[in-house]
């Protein structure tokens, strides 16, 4: 009944707030025809995430796992022309389907997808010495949460956000004795934000056509 009420209340809140345009909708038609998995995140998170990259006055984001490209949709709208979105995806054919929904959305000129495991990306990328990125949005292997937020501190600036995304995990998150590896690596995530300095954040529970689930946001602090 719950998993009923949360899905009725976010078709609403997503045709009230959050309507699909052509490009939206056909990235993810397109991502299901390509049989990637339905994890990207929903219109009303993508909205959430466009408005918080907005209200950042982001100009340079980078992405942490594409996927199909949904919600690179969403935050490269964020951004204005002379904006970029660089995103890191470890499947090829993943990499495939999302830019070409970039290209379609108009957004190609704005973004990247670079092909690969992320922890052999980002010290490629931090030794191109990029200008600081004004938000970065975690979306891949949960494992490795932590390391890719090492490496967002250091690819950002004084108050750069972080997101985080799926940091519940159906609430097993609280369960100091899981063994599942992605439960582990969200757990230490939260930890490693918790005694960094250099961050403030906090964490949400959300419901909704995604399930119960959650995420962290951190701000760099000045």
């Amino acid at each position: 009944m719950s998993d009923q009420l949360w899905t009725a209340v976010d078709a609403y809140l997503t045709s009230e707030l959050a309507p699909a345009d052509e490009a939206l909708a056909a990235a993810e038609q397109d991502s299901a025809r390509a049989g990637l998995p339905p994890i990207a995140v929903a219109a009303n998170q993508g909205k959430f995430l466009h408005l918080l990259a907005r209200i950042q006055g982001a100009r340079r984001v980078l992405e942490i796992g594409t996927l199909g490209g949904y919600s690179a949709i969403w935050l490269a709208r964020a951004l204005p022309e002379d904006g970029r979105l660089i995103s890191l995806e470890f499947s090829p054919e993943h990499a495939e389907v999302a830019t070409r929904n970039l290209a379609r959305a108009g957004l190609d000129k704005i973004t990247q997808v670079r092909v690969g495991a992320a922890l052999d990306l980002l010290p490629v990328l931090a030794a191109e010495q990029p200008e600081p990125f004004d938000l970065v949005f975690i979306d891949a292997d949960k494992v490795n949460n932590a390391p890719y937020v090492e490496w967002a501190l250091k690819l950002t600036r004084p108050g750069s956000l972080i997101v985080v995304d799926n940091v519940v995990r159906g609430g097993q998150v609280a369960d100091p004795d899981s063994e599942d590896p992605s439960v582990l690596g969200t757990r230490a995530v939260v930890r490693l934000v918790a005694e960094d300095p250099r961050l403030e954040a906090t964490a949400l529970q959300t419901v909704g056509t995604k399930g119960y689930d959650g995420f962290l946001l951190a701000r760099v602090r000045d």
